[in-house]
């Protein structure tokens, strides 16, 4: 894949040139890329909420997620 960054007249990149061959194949493998842009809907926003709630309320309950994955792997 050969991307070309695109930068403004002081260098600060401002988009990026993905050729038509590469764009095509990304949206064959990822069909809804191009709805990635759509608002959240109000019960996901709620959801995510309600999380960062709890866990500012108890923190200690965050566990990193290397330990859940050595967990799985035990159990198989």
């Amino acid at each position: 894949m050969k991307l070309q960054v695109l930068q403004d007249n002081f260098g600060n990149q401002t988009g990026v040139y993905v050729p038509m061959e590469d764009w095509t194949l990304i949206k064959n493998n990822y069909p809804d890329i191009e709805n990635l842009e759509q608002d959240l809907l109000q019960w996901e926003k709620d959801l995510i909420d309600s999380r960062l709630e709890a866990i500012a309320i108890n923190p200690e309950r965050l566990k990193p997620i290397e330990g859940l994955l050595e967990e799985l792997k035990r159990k198989i």
